[in-house]
C-alpha cells in the first residue's frame, strides 16, 4: 500500500468522523423504524418477547457488526478500498471458484439496493398515520423514490455535505428517546444476558421467524466494509462507537415502551413513533424521513460503485458511465439508476406496507453476508493467519448467518422469493458476461509476433501500397510482448493490407490495486511498433483514447518517437500525422463444439452486447478516429471434408 492510502486508512479527524455518519450509516440507522414491530409481528406483547428480542438485537449487533464487520473485516482493505469486489480481487488468485461468492455476492448487494428505498421510506412515512389514520402512503412513497433517482444524475455532492449533520441530528434524536424511557424502568438493561435470547429462541416455536425480523438489525453492516475508502477505517470505527449506542439506547427505549403495554397487540403501531412525545412526533417524522432518503441515497451510490467495479472486472456489460462532480468516487450510472428506480416502484407497488418487504429485505443481505465470510476466511488465511482462528471464525460466522438465513428464508413464500428472483436475474447477467468471455478467450489464437517484424517494417515502407494511417492504433489481448493475436496480423497484412507509418499496440491489464495507472513502452520494432501496456485499477475510468494521447505526448518530449507526417508538404511544416485505431469485433460463427450450456450461455452474452456499449465506446476512444473490422470467431475446429472430384466430360 502507498504511503497515501495508508494514511488516509488511518487517518483520525472529526470532519471524517462526521463524514462517516452520513455515508455509511443510513441503512443500518434506520432499522429501528421497524425492527422491533417486525419482532413482535402477530405476537401478543409478552415479558419474554421483548427481553429475548432486545437479547438478540444487542448480541447481532456486538458478534455481527462490531467484531465481524468494524473489528476484522475492515482489516481486509485493497490499497484503502473496501467492499466485495475489493476483496475479491485482493484473493483471487487463491482459488477461481471465488469468482462465484464474490458474484452472488455483488447480486445480493445490488438487489439491497432495490429494496432499501421502499423500506425505509416507507416506515418512515407510515407515521404519519398517526395524525391521518387514512392516508395513502404509496403514491409519497413513489413521488419521494423518483425524486431521489432523478437527481443522481446532476450529482449529490452539494446535498451530501448536509448528509453527515443531519445524521448526527438522527442517532442524537434516537439516543435521547431512548435514554427518556430507560431511566423510567432501567432494569430493561438486564436483556444484555444472552440467557433471553437463548431462552426465546428455544422456547418459542415462531423463532427462525424472529431471528428473520431480527436480522434486520444488521443489515447495514455491509456498508462499513464497502464505504472503506471514503471515510478511513480510524473514522468508521470511531463513529461506529456512537452509532451502535444511539441504536442500543433506542432499542431499549422502544423496549420499555413495550413493556407498558404488555398482553397486547401492536394492531399497526410502530413503537418507534409512539415513544416520542405528541409535540415532537412531527419533528420526528421529518427527521426520520431525512435519514430514509439519504440511507436510500447512500445504497444507490453504493450500488453504481458497484456495478463501475463488475465492469472493469469483466463480469458486468460495458455501461455509460458519467461523473457529475470532481468529488473523489462519486458517479452516476445511467442504465442502473433507471433500473433500480423500477425496481424499487415495483416493489411499492406489489408489497404496499413495509412490514410485508421485510421478508424480501433480509434474505438479500443474508446471503451477502455468507459470502463475505467465505471471502475473508481465504483472506486471512492469505496473511497467514493461524488456522485454528480461521476455522474459528468459519464456524462462528459460517454458524451465525446460516441460522439467519434459515430464520429468512422461512419467509420464501411472503416475499423472500422476490429477493430470490431479483438476485438469480442478476447472477444470470453477470455469470453470462464472465463465463463468455471465458469461452471467447478459449478460442483466441495468439502467434509469435517476432516472425512478422520483417514484413511490417517492409509493408510501412512500401509506397505501393496506399497509406492507410500515419499512426495505426490496435487494441490487444495479448498478455505478453511476445505475442499477438492472429486476427491483428490478418487485419494488418491481407484485409486490405494497411501501411502505416508507425503500428501501435495498446494493452490493458486491470490490476488488483483499486487506483494504480501505470504504463509501459516496450519498442518492438524502432520507430515502427510500438506495444504500450497500461496497468490500470478496477475504479479507473478506461478512457484509452485520452491515456494514449498522454503516453504519446511523453514519447515525443523524451524523443522516443517521431509522429510527424510523414507526407512531404506536411513535414516540412510540422504537422502531426493522423491517427487511427482499429477496433476488432469478434463475431461467432460455428458452434457445434460447445456444450448445450455453453451455446446457451453465449445466446445470452450476445442479448446482452446488443444492450451495452460497444468496445469502442467501453474503451473511451474517440469515435471519429475507430474503424470498426468484424472478424470471425472460430469456435470450431477444421472439420475434414472430404470430396471428389469428376472429371468433366469431353464433348
Amino acid at each position: 500500500m502507498n504511503v497515501s492510502s495508508q494514511n488516509n486508512l488511518n487517518k483520525l479527524t472529526a470532519a471524517g468522523v462526521l463524514i462517516s455518519l452520513g455515508i455509511i450509516y443510513g441503512d443500518i440507522g434506520t432499522s429501528p423504524l421497524y425492527v422491533f414491530k417486525a419482532i413482535i409481528g402477530d405476537h401478543v406483547i409478552s415479558k419474554d418477547l421483548i427481553l429475548g428480542g432486545l437479547s438478540c438485537i444487542f448480541w447481532t449487533l456486538t458478534l455481527q457488526t462490531t467484531i465481524k464487520y468494524v473489528l476484522i473485516t475492515l482489516k481486509a482493505d485493497n490499497k484503502g478500498e473496501g467492499g466485495i469486489f475489493s476483496l475479491y480481487s485482493l484473493v483471487k488468485r487463491k482459488a477461481k471458484w471465488l469468482i462465484i461468492p464474490a458474484i452472488i455476492g455483488g447480486c445480493a448487494l445490488l438487489a439491497d439496493g432495490i429494496i432499501t428505498p421502499p423500506i425505509t421510506i416507507s416506515a418512515a412515512i407510515e407515521g404519519l398515520e398517526i395524525f391521518y389514520p387514512d392516508l395513502q402512503t404509496i403514491p409519497i412513497v413513489i413521488i419521494i423514490i423518483s425524486i431521489l433517482f432523478i437527481i443522481q444524475q446532476f450529482g449529490t455532492s452539494l446535498v451530501g455535505k448536509a448528509f453527515g449533520p443531519i445524521m448526527f441530528i438522527w442517532f442524537t434524536m434516537m439516543g435521547v428517546l431512548g435514554v427518556s424511557y430507560i431511566l423510567q424502568n432501567p432494569f430493561i438493561l438486564k436483556a444484555v444476558n444472552p440467557y433471553y435470547a437463548f431462552h426465546l429462541l428455544t422456547a418459542n416455536p415462531g423463532a427462525l421467524s424472529i431471528l428473520g425480523a431480527v436480522f434486520l438489525c444488521t443489515t447495514g453492516a455491509e456498508a462499513l466494509y464497502s464505504d472503506l475508502g471514503h471515510c478511513g477505517r480510524k473514522n468508521i470505527r470511531i463513529s461506529w462507537i456512537y452509532v451502535k449506542s444511539c441504536l442500543l439506547l433506542n432499542y431499549f427505549g422502544q423496549g420499555v415502551y413495550l413493556w407498558n403495554i404488555q398482553n397486547e397487540m401492536l394492531d399497526g403501531r410502530n413503537p418507534f413513533y409512539r415513544m416520542m412525545p405528541d409535540w415532537f412526533l412531527i419533528f420526528g417524522i421529518s427527521i426520520a424521513t431525512a435519514a430514509a432518503v439519504i440511507a436510500s441515497q447512500a445504497l444507490i451510490s453504493g450500488s453504481f460503485t458497484l456495478i463501475s467495479e463488475a465492469v472493469r472486472l469483466n463480469i458486468w456489460p460495458k455501461v455509460k458511465i458519467n461523473y457529475p462532480s470532481n468529488e473523489k468516487g462519486q458517479l452516476y450510472v445511467p442504465s442502473m439508476n433507471w433500473l433500480l428506480w423500477v425496481g424499487c416502484i415495483v416493489v411499492v407497488l406489489y408489497f404496499q406496507r413495509s412490514e410485508n418487504m421485510e421478508a424480501a429485505y433480509g434474505l438479500s443481505i443474508t446471503i451477502a453476508m455468507l459470502m463475505t465470510t467465505i471471502l475473508v476466511s481465504v483472506y486471512l488465511k492469505k496473511r497467514k493467519y493461524p488456522n485454528y482462528l480461521i476455522a474459528i471464525f468459519i464456524i462462528v460466522y459460517g454458524a451465525i448467518e446460516s441460522v439467519f438465513f434459515a430464520g429468512n428464508i422461512v419467509k420464501f413464500l411472503h416475499g423472500g422469493w422476490f429477493t430470490v428472483l431479483l438476485g438469480f436475474i442478476l447472477f444470470s447477467v453477470m455469470w453470462s458476461w464472465y463465463t463468455a468471455r471465458k469461452i471467447k478467450n478459449r478460442y483466441l489464437k495468439f502467434v509469435e509476433i517476432e516472425q512478422y517484424y520483417d514484413i511490417i517494417k517492409e509493408l510501412s515502407e512500401d509506397e505501393s501500397v496506399p497509406k492507410y494511417a500515419s499512426q495505426l492504433v490496435y487494441l490487444t489481448s495479448a498478455n505478453f510482448s511476445s505475442e499477438i493475436e492472429s486476427k491483428i496480423i490478418y487485419s494488418i497484412l491481407q484485409k486490405k493490407p494497411k501501411r502505416a507509418d508507425v503500428y501501435w499496440l495498446v494493452h490493458v491489464d486491470v490490476v488488483d490495486e483499486p487506483y494504480r495507472c501505470d504504463y509501459k513502452i516496450d519498442p518492438l520494432i524502432e520507430g515502427k511498433l510500438i506495444r504500450i501496456d497500461f496497468k490500470l485499477g478496477f475504479r479507473i475510468e478506461q478512457k484509452i483514447s485520452v491515456l494514449f494521447r498522454k503516453v504519446v505526448e511523453d514519447l515525443v518530449q523524451n524523443n522516443e518517437v517521431d509522429i510527424t507526417s510523414r507526407y512531404a508538404s506536411l513535414n516540412k511544416h510540422n504537422i502531426v500525422g493522423d491517427f487511427r485505431f482499429v477496433v476488432l469485433e469478434k463475431i461467432l460463427s460455428g458452434s457445434s463444439n460447445l456444450s448445450f450450456w455453453e451455446k446457451i450461455t453465449l445466446d445470452f452474452y450476445v442479448i446482452l452486447k446488443h444492450f451495452s456499449l460497444s468496445e469502442e465506446k467501453g474503451f473511451g476512444l474517440d469515435l471519429s478516429f475507430v474503424t470498426l473490422e468484424k472478424v470471425p470467431l472460430m469456435v470450431t475446429d477444421n472439420e475434414k471434408v472430404v470430396l471428389t472430384r469428376i472429371e468433366a466430360q469431353k464433348q
